[in-house]
């Protein structure tokens, strides 16, 4: 071996080892190195900064999570030629410019690393480039439109002089604007592997279309998630290549019958053309048809037609020309029988290891509405992964044990006890058989055999019987979501959560727990986003604790007896306090990556119970919901201020309690504020004014109150209904009366406002009854003392009187007259 070659394998060993964290020993640098590249490799080294979530040093144990900076030190390795920084955590900063001097490199990784725009066209004189990834940065891959802060490029000209590229990874990338990208590919001769997914890809033009030369060396293509239409992808497509292996179109326009252009792609295995809105002509109206025109490639593996909603009809007996390894057939129509044509891959059994080529089958949602045929478990218990989700398919499993990693039979008309389940696979492990129709106690699910992590396990809505009394999850490294059907365990007597500490949901509504509400809930579970105890027997105070939660987005303790007054460091809710980003989603996304080029996501969405606007609603996607109901309870004393620091809430209700005092003056603070009820408590004094800045509020209740005065005029709070304001006796003016008894003046108010005014009435009424009472006390002293005119005041008083008793007597009189003369005249 040369000695340029030596240093070129020590080189990019040591730089595998720094970055992969494995130990290379000084005996074999000082062997093999140079003495200003291992200074280089050493000062590299030291220049890294890493910092962990709590600000120490974690360059000994670099995570994605981490956050790191790259010193220019690393062009001192002049024999460098490949650089990898996947998965890591760069925290939006630039790439490095200093990156285009590795005049060496042959490939270039900077995928998932959050990294931000723009990228550098510098890059582009890295001339003996081969392999260049920058995808997946600017946000998350699991959820693609959290890509707020994706790299966004002009035109793609630079990557012209990279004539021995090999591999392009754009993924994730704002290419709106590269109007010239079939252009600059088409010119790119060696290029195999092009990843544009989720790129914004803009339309071909025309004349892109005669510069797009047939290529027989790009095999790997995806062009998904980027709404390109048929019209625009299909000429282009087919004159780009001839050797394809994989092609992506998922997550497109395409429309229209499949092109049977597909069937001229002798070299094609994997077809994904997924969420499109495919149509099949008349000749491809049986299944089989479409089927034998794609199978005739001769080495075709995969098929994804999911979300394409096509209606596949196969004749009974139909034989497949292909073996497939994943069949992707969700939300295609294929029922309502069970396709029989599906054991025929399974044909291809391997005799050592009892395995079939079929790995993956996903026909969830199909229109089947069949029973499970006898055949079925046999052979495709060992899948990796079997989806037959939403469908109405019926049936038993079978006495033996059924060897899966991922089950999904949800929403079926599955029935008897469950059997024995074993995951033999070195992974994470996924059941899913909830709202079907098993019965017995649940028992097999203590027993599963697994080799490694049962990740999920969903057995809600069945016919499963027995009783759970006691069950306890302390001391152990749970993350995620604790599931809503916990809440359903009727029997339960004992429940442990302690040190869950990443548990992020909990519900325990509907139930009977009593006691005070632990401590601990505050102490141990610092990511919880939402907490529902509401309708149990809870009682005592509301511990200080639980404002230890600053992720927490929803707070219902409806229906218990917890008294004493609100702790007054609610302001430590920092999701309600501060605009921040939030959990959108009660979901949890698992990831089993099978192998480096291949794996598999899963995404569990469970429900969350919340009393929204009056009504019991489960809500799977809490989005921007920030609420906090206390109502029913037996709280007292006054709102603390505090609760005006929560500038994000979207709703608050405090009904049915004890609170006294006024309603808080800033309470226009709470900007954000769609529900506010404050009904059937002893609240008192007048409506605030600030109380109309509340622009959002679409739900009021006031009612069942002691306030009074005139209700502030504004365009919200005129808009409400009568009963948000009934039963306070003192209140007036719109909606409850056309104005007030005593009208305020019109014009410029009062210096003081509202509080002036009350202190000014009160004296008024204080003052009047003090006149009265000087003014009749007075009276009553000249009458006693003065002699002359007592005794005139009784002779006006007799006078009145005689006048007062003549006057009726001749009223009186006169009447019968009257009566007399007219019953005279009627008799004659």
């Amino acid at each position: 071996m040369s000695s340029k070659s030596s240093h070129k394998l020590v080189l990019f060993f040591a730089i595998y080892c720094l970055l992969l964290q494995e130990k290379c020993t000084k005996a074999s640098v000082k062997l093999l190195c140079k003495d200003s590249e291992r200074r280089a490799r050493l000062e590299f080294k030291h220049s890294l900064q890493t910092m962990d979530s709590s600000g120490n040093d974690a360059l000994s144990s670099w995570k994605s999570e981490e956050c790191c900076t790259i010193s220019p030190s690393l062009l001192k390795l002049h024999h460098l030629t490949s650089l990898y920084f996947d998965r890591n955590d760069f925290n939006g900063s630039l790439i490095p410019e200093f990156f285009s001097s590795l005049k060496n490199l042959k490939l270039l990784d900077l995928s998932n690393a959050n990294f931000r725009g723009p990228i550098p066209s510098l890059l582009g004189n890295l001339s003996m480039l081969e392999t260049l990834r920058l995808g997946g940065n600017g946000g998350d891959v699991a959820y693609p439109h959290n890509f707020k802060n994706k790299f966004r490029v002009g035109k793609l000209e630079w990557l012209s002089p990279l004539s021995r590229l090999k591999e392009l990874d754009l993924s994730f990338t704002n290419l709106s604007n590269a109007n010239d990208w079939t252009e600059v590919i088409s010119h790119l001769p060696l290029l195999q592997k092009l990843n544009l997914r989720h790129c914004d890809l803009p339309s071909i033009s025309s004349s892109s279309l005669f510069l797009a030369n047939s290529s027989t060396s790009l095999t790997y293509l995806d062009l998904s998630d980027n709404n390109l239409p048929s019209s625009v992808i299909y000429p282009w497509l087919f004159n780009v290549s001839s050797n394809l292996v994989s092609l992506n179109l998922s997550s497109n326009k395409l429309k229209g019958p499949i092109p049977e252009a597909f069937g001229n792609m002798m070299a094609i295995q994997k077809l994904y053309l997924s969420d499109n809105l495919l149509i099949l002509t008349e000749n491809q109206v049986k299944g089989d048809s479409v089927l034998n025109e794609i199978g005739k490639l001769p080495d075709f593996t995969e098929l994804d037609l999911s979300y394409t909603s096509l209606t596949l009809k196969f004749n009974s007996g139909w034989i497949p020309p292909f073996q497939l390894s994943q069949i992707m057939l969700c939300s295609c129509k294929l029922g309502p029988h069970f396709p029989d044509w599906i054991r025929t891959q399974m044909d291809g059994l391997t005799p050592d290891f009892d395995i079939s080529s079929l790995d993956y089958l996903d026909i969830s949602a199909s229109g089947i509405s069949d029973s499970l045929p006898y055949w079925f478990w046999d052979p495709f218990q060992r899948l990796r992964y079997i989806n037959m989700s939403f469908n109405q398919i019926s049936g038993t499993f079978p006495n033996n044990s059924i060897h899966i990693s991922h089950l999904d039979l949800r929403s079926n008309n599955f029935s008897r006890p469950l059997p024995h389940f074993s995951l033999d696979f070195w992974d994470i492990g996924t059941i899913n058989l909830s709202k079907n129709k098993f019965t017995g106690s649940g028992a097999p699910i203590c027993n599963i055999t697994y080799k490694g992590v049962v990740a999920l396990l969903d057995l809600s809505n069945n016919l499963f019987s027995g009783s759970l009394t006691a069950l306890n999850l302390g001391d152990n490294s749970f993350s995620g979501s604790l599931p809503s059907s916990l809440g359903s365990l009727t029997s339960l007597e004992m429940l442990s959560l302690r040190e869950c500490t990443k548990l992020k949901f909990l519900d325990l509504s509907d139930n009977e727990l009593s006691g005070e509400i632990p401590m601990w809930i505050g102490q141990r579970l610092s990511s919880l986003v939402f907490l529902s105890l509401q309708r149990n027997q809870f009682r005592g105070m509301i511990p200080h604790q639980l404002c230890g939660l600053k992720y927490l987005q929803i707070l219902d303790l409806f229906v218990n007896t917890i008294s004493d007054t609100i702790p007054p460091c609610l302001n430590n809710f920092t999701s309600m306090a501060k605009k921040v980003s939030l959990d959108r989603r009660i979901e949890l996304h698992l990831l089993d990556e099978v192998t480096s080029l291949w794996f598999i996501q899963l995404r569990y969405v469970d429900e969350a119970l919340l009393t929204w606007k009056g009504t019991k609603q489960s809500y799977p996607q809490l989005g921007l919901l920030l609420a906090i109901d206390l109502s029913c309870n037996k709280l007292t004393g006054e709102i603390p201020e505090e609760v005006n620091s929560l500038q994000e809430l979207v709703a608050l209700n405090l009904s049915r309690n004890f609170f006294t005092g006024k309603i808080l003056q800033k309470i226009g603070h709470l900007r954000q504020l769609e529900v506010l009820d404050l009904s059937r408590n002893k609240f008192s004094g007048n409506i605030l004014t600030s109380l109309s800045e509340l622009t959002f509020l679409s739900i009021l209740d006031l009612s069942y109150k002691d306030l009074s005065r005139k209700i502030p005029t504004s365009t919200q709070l005129q808009n409400f209904d009568l009963s948000s304001f009934s039963h306070n006796s003192g209140l007036c003016g719109p909606p409850i009366s056309p104005n007030c008894s005593m009208v305020e003046p019109s014009g410029k108010p009062a210096v003081g406002g509202e509080e002036d005014s009350d202190v000014f009435m009160k004296w008024f009424y204080t003052g009047m009854g003090l006149g009265f009472a000087v003014g009749f006390c007075g009276f009553c002293s000249v009458v006693f003392f003065k002699l002359s005119w007592r005794h005139s005041y009784y002779r006006y008083l007799d006078n009145a009187k005689d006048w007062v008793y003549v006057s009726f007597v001749l009223l009186k009189a006169r009447f019968v007259r009257r009566i007399k003369a007219l019953s005279t005249s009627c008799t004659r």
